[in-house]
């Protein structure tokens, strides 16, 4: 068998084989900074573009995400870490349903904060209807709840005048009220001039020892009308005469463990009650959620708008570096005379773009981050400062380099060298 010879490469073939190697990124990179300092005007003002997208993209997801985190707030105020219970029938027939009532009770609430370690408040509501007389012959149909004093907690009610139930008017079965500053202010025309009246529901005088509001509107999401008096639920059962309770209302120590404790609050009650009754645990969570999906939607679509400036910005880029190329059209020639390849051209010009884009992305970056951390600086805002916003920022002026700049960089890198050595 004839072995096989490998033949050598001549010595010519091995220098232009070096010479088409010797261009590695490092010196495309130098190649385009040297480019650079020989304009920096230019530069400044094409990365300019840049430098303003990117500062909005951060700045409108900082303000999004402001918006969002005061909206959750706000409805995290209602009570979105409260779990209502109430119960809905029993019974396979309908005759059972009417029969057979299994209402929930207090000992029901004492069952759940003894086995639900995570339940920070707890508190019956007994609902009641009264005609209280507002003078001047107005009478209105006003709402009554009896409730426990931990209710405070429960709805974030916020007392303006005086105070609200405690623990001894609920035990002695005090005949006192905290009403509404609607309520306040129609029948006794402020909130101030309420505190120490008395006023009668079915007949029995009642004491107000305070005024309260809630402290967001809640949308109509609870049970608090403008015109609502609460009274101690040790009082107000009195006037049912049963121990029934209408719901009793849970609050947990966090928002993610609502979900959980809503089926095991459920559960408990349950396996006290006959097998057929029905209860059910009502949150706010769905609210949340909702509105949170909202401000996502909506930072996406601002994000989207900034956008639109970076596209303007690339623009701006591919603009000065198609300029650029034919500026530089004799040194393309000479450039390629000398050995240089399409794909040399091509990176060079290309590398130039992504580099006015990338430059003008982290200015853009730093200046968006600084206004966030400025106010969070010298202000009490804790404006929310998000990482990705910054990846997104840089990655999307990283990619307009790339996109703008690729036209102009093909246009230099398809140009005949014999033709761009003539041209003046």
């Amino acid at each position: 068998m004839t072995p096989i010879v490998q033949v050598k490469p001549s010595t010519f073939e091995q220098t232009l084989l070096s010479a088409r190697r010797t261009m590695l990124l490092s010196e495309i990179l130098k190649l385009a900074i040297d480019s650079f300092r020989a304009s920096k005007m230019r530069f400044a003002l094409t990365a300019l573009g840049m430098v303003i997208g990117t500062a909005s993209v951060i700045l409108v997801v900082t303000i999004g995400m402001t918006g969002k985190q005061y909206v959750q707030e706000l409805i995290q105020k209602i009570g979105t870490n409260s779990v209502e219970l109430e119960y809905a029938g029993g019974g396979t027939t309908a005759a059972e349903r009417v029969r057979y009532n299994d209402y929930l009770t207090r000992e029901d609430e004492k069952a759940v904060n003894a086995q639900l370690p995570g339940v920070m408040y707890s508190s019956p509501v007994l609902e009641m209807h009264d005609r209280i007389s507002f003078g001047g012959g107005v009478v209105k149909d006003t709402l009554v709840l009896g409730v426990s004093p931990q209710y405070l907690g429960i709805r974030n009610l916020i007392v303006t005048v005086g105070r609200f139930l405690d623990d001894t008017d609920d035990s002695a079965h005090l005949k006192c009220a905290v009403v509404t500053e609607m309520f306040a202010k129609e029948r006794y025309g402020s909130t101030d001039a309420a505190a120490g009246q008395t006023f009668e529901i079915t007949g029995i005088p009642f004491t107000i020892i305070g005024v309260f509001k809630e402290s967001v509107d809640d949308f109509g999401q609870s049970e608090i009308a403008d015109q609502t008096i609460l009274i101690p639920y040790s009082v107000a059962r009195y006037f049912t005469g049963t121990e029934r309770v209408n719901q009793i209302y849970f609050s947990m120590r966090s928002m993610d463990m609502v979900p959980d404790a809503a089926k095991d609050i459920v559960r408990i009650v349950q396996s006290r009650h006959r097998p057929n009754s029905v209860y059910k645990a009502q949150t706010l969570k769905e609210l949340l959620t909702m509105a949170a999906q909202i401000a996502n939607a909506l930072t996406a679509v601002l994000v989207l708008v900034a956008a639109v400036t970076l596209a303007v910005g690339g623009v701006g880029i591919m603009n000065i570096m198609l300029a650029n190329v034919r500026a530089r059209i004799r040194e393309i020639g000479i450039r390629k005379a000398l050995g240089a390849t399409y794909r040399e051209i091509r990176l060079q010009f290309l590398a130039e773009a992504i580099i006015i884009s990338l430059t003008g992305g982290v200015v853009g970056t730093i200046v968006g981050m600084a206004v966030p951390l400025s106010i969070r600086f010298f202000t009490d805002y804790n404006l929310p400062i998000s990482a990705w916003s910054v990846v997104i920022a840089l990655t999307a002026a990283t990619l307009v380099g790339v996109i703008f700049g690729t036209v102009p960089a093909t246009r230099a890198a398809q140009l005949d060298p014999v033709e761009a050595l003539k041209y003046e």
